[in-house]
């Protein structure tokens, strides 16, 4: 790749004339995420009423800047109105390639940010994604939400620019497919090997899922999308009553074994994410759920509060069970015995909650990609709680 600069996405979109409440709710939050000081967003935002502050955590500025990049790819006008330089940005943040606690999913992130806004990823950046995917031992070690979003940004990049990423794409998903997807319950181990494996997320389906889809949409491999699909409708068979989408799951029985923490991210941002693609793969309930996930953050919630923060233009972070706010002890040992005996956990089931009182940058980047350049769900998007 020769050029700093490549041919924008042709699914890009800007929507800079007919920006929704929901989306300009966002971009007037991010804007309290931003730390001019570094030129990155922020690890997070603290709700605290005396001294309401960022907190910076490099590696994970870096990454959820990129994925705020992401978002803003939608609205590529007002992305440039909002950071005056991305580029400077993007590049600063694709530096933390040295830095050994990034998260591997986090190239993906680059890579995907990078084909979306038209920008080439530095030389360092595309020498790690090749010194991982020419590993076999690093290939192993690494669990479905780096493996999905590895496969995001290099099936965007081959979209983009260098077609040699192909290949690399189709060993991926051939990955995701082989070793991480349980077809009994169409669903996606955290990891192919080792005790961890059994015990999944929320985010490993969703980064997993999207995946798929963009992969077969891309290149017409109706196989990806058809275990895309699968895989959506039995996450859609397990959301909550009143829209939750849980956290935790034990793959082999396709069980629920840890609902909380229950996240705002996952019910504006991630699960429309993949929803998006399985209404228009034709799968049965997937607009209604997402609909129905979304009322959840405006009361329709088992702590019956909203989770907006108007003033701040952002939302709560969470719904936690009380007393496992600092520790997850408690959810490793609920997880565990649920997968022992058998049982489903429910929202229900707990002896009170409590909120985060916190925002991270990166959720707002995902309303951003989720809604920035739609307008077919205005049910959602024009509500009167975001015309603040």
């Amino acid at each position: 790749m020769q050029n700093d600069v490549m041919p924008l996405d042709p699914t890009t979109r800007c929507a800079a004339t007919a920006l929704s409440p929901l989306v300009r709710y966002a971009l007037v939050g991010l804007r309290r995420c931003w730390m001019s000081e570094h030129s990155r967003y922020s690890y997070r935002y603290h709700f605290d009423a005396a001294s309401p502050h960022n907190e910076s955590v490099s590696e994970a500025d870096a990454f959820y800047t990129l994925n705020v990049l992401l978002g803003l790819s939608r609205v590529m006008e007002v992305g440039h109105r909002e950071c005056c330089d991305i580029k400077a940005i993007y590049d600063r943040c694709c530096r933390e390639a040295g830095n050994p606690k990034l998260k591997t999913y986090a190239y993906g992130m680059a890579l995907w940010a990078g084909a979306r806004l038209g920008i080439a990823p530095p030389a360092p950046m595309l020498d790690r994604v090749r010194a991982i995917l020419k590993s076999g031992r690093a290939l192993s070690g690494l669990t479905a939400q780096d493996i999905g979003m590895l496969a995001c940004g290099i099936t965007a990049l081959t979209k983009v620019d260098d077609k040699s990423w192909r290949a690399p794409a189709n060993v991926l998903v051939a990955r995701l497919r082989d070793n991480y997807y349980h077809a009994p319950t169409n669903m996606f181990y955290n990891q192919a090997e080792g005790p961890r494996r059994l015990y999944s997320s929320f985010a490993s389906q969703v980064y997993s899922m999207l995946a798929l889809y963009q992969y077969g949409e891309a290149f017409g491999a109706d196989w990806a999308i058809d275990v895309a699909n699968n895989a959506a409708a039995a996450m859609i068979a397990r959301q909550g009553r009143r829209g939750e989408w849980a956290w935790f799951y034990y793959v082999p029985g396709g069980r629920i074994v840890d609902f909380y923490e229950i996240y705002s991210v996952h019910q504006h941002g991630m699960a429309p994410a993949f929803l998006h693609h399985a209404v228009e793969h034709g799968v049965p309930s997937a607009r209604d759920a997402l609909i129905k996930g979304f009322g959840w953050l405006f009361g329709e919630n088992e702590m019956g509060v909203s989770m907006l923060r108007p003033v701040e233009r952002m939302f709560y972070r969470s719904q936690v069970r009380e007393g496992e706010m600092h520790s997850s002890g408690r959810r490793v040992a609920r997880s565990v015995a649920n997968a022992v005996f058998g049982r489903m956990d429910s929202p229900e089931r707990h002896r009170g909650l409590v909120l985060r009182k916190e925002c991270r940058s990166y959720e707002l980047g995902w309303i951003l990609w989720s809604f920035g350049a739609r307008s077919d769900y205005r049910e959602l998007t024009e509500r009167l709680e975001f015309a603040v």
